[in-house]
């Protein structure tokens, strides 16, 4: 049992109590309170944890399971083992960090695989938490030069803990597949418990990548593809990439990372989707959110989009990816409405930019992260690898 640090965040400051009403012209009055919880921390300046990401296990109090795993931080993008966290009190008592045998390496014939960039979420029709991400592969303590790369799976035995053996999805015999991966990724599950599955990727040779959503089938084990829709892409330099998908309001809402800005589109049937716009607030100016991840948060009566963004006080913070904001979206305009802003969790130096977003229940969607120590010396700022989760706690 892991002790951790708790304090209750204002979302209309960046420390405090209280409660916000977020809105737009035309728009719903959506009140909330944040609450900011330290699940662990500390530093040992070798490795980091990076990429918590949880899902819940469905019941009058829901079980969240978290899984997150080391970096090494003297290489780029080397991962570890998935490790899994455990709360079945919403967060007052965590189980672990307990390293995941099954979602850790593998020796292939001359290089090393791993899963990562891995989201759990419950899926319904099944009854099984399944997570899905992609596969990273490593030559000695570095990433392989060009490799074959696909999205990678797993599914959660919640009557024995433990996660499945990680798999391969099997895609179509195309060139373009090449580098394909779920990695950060958000999924919408359909009623009848198809998966739409957004991914990005690129043929071998070729510097950027496109983005697609997957329609999948899921049947408890196996993960399989079925269809994809239109793929998307743009000149900039590395094209699309970490696509993350939602619905509300009977659309389907997509985000996507670019090294120059974030991008947005939507769709009616989750898989053909409009030309992607850049990122913009409700005024016209760009949002300035670039070259990582942005998600979604789903209200029964609002959109959100949580993010990071150029801001000249935190020019100090790689690739300003820190602080973690929160902000109204107008999903007509798909547009991000600047006066509803807020920080959910603040900077301390180190990024925040690879992040999940879990919906708990219909009382709460929490948003997780790890202070990521790269480059050294960002824990002069007061960074100490935390592991925070911003808990949404819904009024309405």
């Amino acid at each position: 049992m892991n002790a951790f640090l708790k304090w209750t965040m204002l979302c209309l400051l960046v420390l405090g109590t209280g409660t916000v009403a977020v809105y737009g012209a035309d728009l719903e009055n959506v009140n909330y309170q944040i609450q900011l919880d330290t699940v662990s921390s500390g530093f040992d300046k070798v490795t980091c944890w990076v990429h918590p990401r949880a899902g819940a296990i469905p019941g009058e109090t829901p079980i969240v399971v978290m899984t997150m795993q080391k970096l090494l931080l003297s290489g780029s993008d080397v991962f570890y083992a998935l490790n899994e966290m455990r709360t079945d009190d919403l967060g007052s008592h965590w189980i672990g960090p307990i390293e995941q045998g099954t979602l850790g390496r593998r020796q292939e014939e001359s290089l090393v695989s791993v899963i990562c960039d891995f989201t759990p979420k419950w899926h319904a029709a099944t009854g099984k938490l399944l997570g899905t991400g992609h596969e990273a592969r490593y030559d000695g303590d570095k990433l392989a030069g060009e490799y074959h790369r696909s999205t990678a799976y797993a599914w959660y035995d919640q009557n024995k803990w433990v996660w499945s053996s990680w798999r391969s999805l099997e895609m179509p015999d195309d060139p373009k597949f090449f580098s394909s991966g779920a990695g950060c990724t958000q999924r919408v599950d359909l009623p009848n418990g198809d998966i739409l599955l957004p991914i990005y990727f690129k043929a071998k040779g070729e510097k950027s990548s496109a983005a697609t959503v997957l329609r999948c089938r899921f049947d408890g084990e196996t993960l399989q593809y079925v269809e994809h829709g239109n793929e998307m892409t743009v000149p900039d330099p590395r094209g699309l990439g970490e696509p993350s998908l939602c619905f509300f309001n009977n659309r389907f809402y997509l985000t996507l990372r670019n090294d120059v800005k974030g991008y947005v589109t939507r769709s009616d049937d989750g898989l053909h989707f409009e030309e992607p716009r850049p990122w913009c607030f409700d005024d016209g100016s760009e949002l300035g959110s670039y070259n990582t991840q942005q998600h979604w948060v789903t209200h029964k009566d609002a959109l959100f989009l949580v993010y990071t963004r150029r801001d000249p006080e935190y020019d100090h913070v790689f690739r300003h990816r820190a602080p973690l904001r929160m902000a109204q979206v107008n999903p007509d305009t798909m547009q991000v409405i600047r006066d509803t802003e807020r920080n959910l969790i603040p900077s301390r130096g180190a990024r925040l930019g690879n992040f999940g977003v879990a919906e708990i229940n219909e009382k709460e969607t929490w948003v997780t992260v790890a202070e990521w120590m790269q480059p050294l010396g960002c824990e002069k700022y007061g960074s100490d690898n935390a592991v925070y989760v911003a808990r949404i706690l819904w009024e309405d």
